[in-house]
C-alpha cells in the first residue's frame, strides 16, 4: 500500500515538472501601418481599420434656411382710410370683401366741420368778387381825377388779401375732396386707392373725430376702413444677425401655413435691413408672395424657406468631421482602396446642414474618412518623424 502511493506521487510530480518547463507560443505581433508619403496603409487584419468610418462626398445639396414670418398686406397698394374731419356717420356705403374703384364713397358724414370748409371757401369766393369789382370802379375813377391816388391803394391791398384769403379756403376745402358749389356738411369719405375692402371699424351714427388717430389706443387709431389688392401679400421676417451673409434680396422664398400642411407658396425676398435690433440683435426683411387664390391672409403665422443654392459655390458636401485643419490649410482622407488613405489637401466654402462645402480638392464619389482621421495623421507623423 505504501509502495503504490509512493509510485503515484512519483508520477504526479514528474507530470508536473514536465508542465512547468513547456513553453507556450507567443502572440503574434500587431500589423504594422506603413506609410508612402502622404498615404497610410493599413493591413486587411490591422485593428485601426475598424476604426475608422468613410462616407462618400456628394454634389452639393441644396441648403436651406428656416425662418418664421408674419404675412402682411403689401403697403404699396393698400391704404388705411381716417377721416380729416370730425362727424357723425349718416351711412356706410360698403362692406368688407367688397371690391372698389379709386375715388369711390366708403361712407358718408354728417360733419360741422366740413360745412364750415364749405361756407368759408364760398364766402372768400365772394368777397374777391367784391373786391375785384371795388378795385375795377376805382381805377376808372382815378382815371378820370376821381378818386385819390390812396384809395386806389387800398382797394388794390383789399383786392391781393381777398386773392390769398380765396386760394386758402379753396385749397383747405380741395384737402377734403370738396368744391364751393354748394353748402351741405355732407362728407364723402372716399378711397385714394382700387382695391378690396379688408377692413372696417364705422357703422352707421357713429361720433367720429379726425384726431382719433392720435390716441394711444387701439380702439381710437384703429383705421375706418383699409382697402388693398389681397393677390399680393408682404411676409416679415426676423432673421438672426448670423444669417445676413446667407441672405440678399432676389431669393426664392418657399411658404408654409399651418392652416394648408400640404401645400407650399411660392414668394421672393425683396428687401434685406441694413440695421440691427440693438436688443434682440435681429435684422429685419421683407419678401412677396403670390396670393391670387386668396387663401393666405393678413397677420398669419408662417415658416419660411429660403434656397441658399444660388449663393453658394460648385463643389462637393462632405461632414464635417471629414474636414481638419493644420495650420492655414484644410486636409481630407481619401479612401483609395480598402486599407489606402491619402491625405488630400481641399479649398472649403461654408457649412450648411452639418457639412461642409468643399470646392477644390475632392470629385463626387470619392469616398472621405469622416471618423479616425486624427489616427491616421498620428500615423503619419510618426513615421515621417522617424
Amino acid at each position: 500500500m505504501k509502495t503504490t502511493v509512493c509510485s503515484l506521487l512519483l508520477v504526479s510530480s514528474a507530470l508536473l515538472a514536465g508542465c512547468h518547463g513547456e513553453k507556450q507560443p507567443a502572440a503574434p505581433p500587431p500589423p504594422t501601418p506603413r506609410v508612402e508619403g502622404d498615404k497610410v496603409i493599413l493591413p486587411a487584419n490591422s485593428p485601426q481599420i475598424a476604426m475608422l468610418t468613410i462616407a462618400p462626398a456628394e454634389p452639393r445639396r441644396d441648403s436651406m434656411l428656416h425662418f418664421t414670418g408674419r404675412l402682411a398686406w403689401d403697403d404699396n397698394v393698400t391704404v388705411r382710410v381716417f377721416s380729416p374731419v370730425a362727424g357723425r356717420v349718416r351711412r356706410v356705403v360698403v362692406d368688407i370683401g367688397q371690391p372698389v374703384a379709386k375715388g369711390a364713397d366708403l361712407a358718408l358724414l354728417d360733419s360741422p366741420d366740413y360745412g364750415q370748409a364749405q361756407a368759408d371757401a364760398r364766402k372768400a369766393a365772394s368777397d374777391l368778387a367784391l373786391k375785384e369789382r371795388t378795385l375795377s370802379r376805382v381805377q376808372e375813377l382815378f382815371k378820370n381825377g376821381a378818386a385819390a391816388e390812396k384809395d386806389l391803394l387800398s382797394a388794390k391791398a383789399d383786392q391781393e388779401a381777398a386773392v390769398f384769403e380765396n386760394q386758402r379756403a379753396a385749397a383747405r376745402l380741395a384737402l377734403y375732396g370738396g368744391n364751393t358749389n354748394f353748402v351741405d356738411g355732407l362728407y364723402h369719405l372716399i378711397t385714394p386707392l382700387g382695391g378690396t375692402v379688408t377692413e372696417r371699424n364705422v357703422s352707421p351714427g357713429q361720433e367720429i373725430r379726425s384726431d382719433q388717430m392720435l390716441a394711444n389706443a387701439p380702439e381710437y387709431f384703429a383705421p375706418h376702413f383699409v382697402v388693398t389688392d389681397p393677390a399680393k401679400m408682404w411676409v416679415r421676417l426676423d432673421m438672426p444677425e448670423s444669417a445676413i451673409s446667407k441672405i440678399k434680396a432676389g431669393q426664392k422664398l418657399i411658404i408654409r401655413s399651418n392652416a394648408y400642411p400640404d401645400k407650399t407658396f411660392e414668394g421672393r425676398l425683396e428687401v434685406v435691413g441694413d440695421s440691427l435690433d440693438p436688443l434682440t440683435r435681429i435684422v429685419k426683411a421683407r419678401g412677396v408672395v403670390d396670393n391670387r387664390q386668396r387663401l393666405l391672409k393678413s397677420e398669419m403665422y408662417v415658416t419660411v424657406e429660403i434656397d441658399n443654392t444660388s449663393a453658394m459655390a460648385a463643389g462637393v458636401g462632405v461632414p464635417s468631421k471629414a474636414v481638419f485643419a493644420l495650420g492655414d490649410k484644410y486636409f481630407v482622407f481619401v479612401e483609395e482602396a480598402p486599407g489606402r488613405y491619402a491625405k488630400r489637401p481641399v479649398t472649403v466654402g461654408e457649412e450648411y446642414d452639418g457639412r461642409v462645402l468643399v470646392t477644390q480638392g475632392l470629385a463626387p464619389g470619392h469616398r472621405v474618412v469622416t471618423e479616425g482621421c486624427l489616427l491616421l495623421q498620428n500615423i503619419l507623423d510618426s513615421q515621417q518623424g522617424q
